[in-house]
């Protein structure tokens, strides 16, 4: 099996680092391609891509396609692959907003997957959700599962509104972690830490809290239950939050960004 990676972004080269150094494939079937000269450049000093420079010579080579390109990229995409594609082979793209039917109608082919990553996947922790094509087998299903597990963990969705869904919460959400510890950190800052014991105080409590999370059954709110006590330091900074509708604002925020995706897709259609 050989795959072709389409765009040496952030995410594009996280998934193509990952799918290289995992038991997939084969020394020299993860093929990469960029338009960027200089990018070029840098990947060929990356001994386990096989960096490709002619799109034309490459891609009837590849089993998968994995489209790792800005939306508005599309466009040009379709018609440079368009002679090229074969109907047997698989795309898998992670371009926000783009529709499954917008790609079977650019590239001429029906096997299609559509999927929204993370920022995580960068260290292997991300999370990758994704819907299909019917064309798409049950068994190519199996193997674009492995794959994109090499980033961390995917979920398969039903229907491409839980993709756009997906994006509010999981695709989108890590900036909004990032955000909560920027102001934890302003906090700490404010209150005389210095920057080094800002971020530990601050990344530390992340992790442990995220850990407990994860080994135990209890709800977000049972821990904040379990940490707060009537008239204590804990509780007084709910309660500040709560008369802020703080809650709120993340979900209209998830909602927002959630409402962006769908107006990606009728941008892209």
């Amino acid at each position: 099996m050989k795959v072709l990676v389409i765009g040496a972004g952030n995410m594009g080269l996280a998934y193509a680092d990952a799918i290289a150094q995992s038991d997939l494939l084969r020394t020299g079937d993860m093929l990469i391609y960029d338009k960027d000269s200089e990018k070029l450049k840098e990947l060929k000093k990356i001994k386990h891509f096989s960096v490709q420079e002619d799109l034309a010579l490459c891609t009837p080579e590849a089993d998968i396609i994995f489209l790792a390109v800005k939306p508005f990229h599309a466009e040009d995409l379709y018609d440079e692959l368009r002679p090229h594609i074969q109907e047997d082979q698989i795309i898998i793209s992670i371009m926000a907003g783009v529709s499954i039917g917008a790609m079977q109608g650019g590239m001429g082919l029906k096997k299609v997957v559509r999927a929204m990553p993370n920022l995580p996947a960068q260290v292997g922790k991300g999370l990758t959700t994704f819907t299909a094509a019917p064309e798409v087998s049950r068994l190519e299903l199996s193997t674009v599962e492995s794959i994109l597990d090499t980033t961390g963990r995917s979920i398969k969705l039903d229907n491409e509104n839980d993709i756009d869904a997906s994006t509010g919460i999981s695709g989108s959400g890590p900036a909004y972690v990032f955000y909560f510890m920027q102001s934890m950190l302003e906090a700490a800052l404010k209150m005389g830490f210095s920057e080094y014991d800002s971020k530990v105080l601050v990344s530390a409590t992340f992790d442990g809290a995220i850990e407990l999370f994860k080994k135990h059954k209890l709800s977000p709110e049972s821990w904040m239950q379990k940490v707060a006590s009537k008239g204590g330091t804990t509780q007084a900074a709910l309660d500040s939050m709560e008369d802020n509708n703080v809650k709120e604002r993340i979900q209209e925020a998830a909602f927002a960004a959630f409402n962006r995706a769908v107006e990606l897709g009728k941008e892209n259609a």
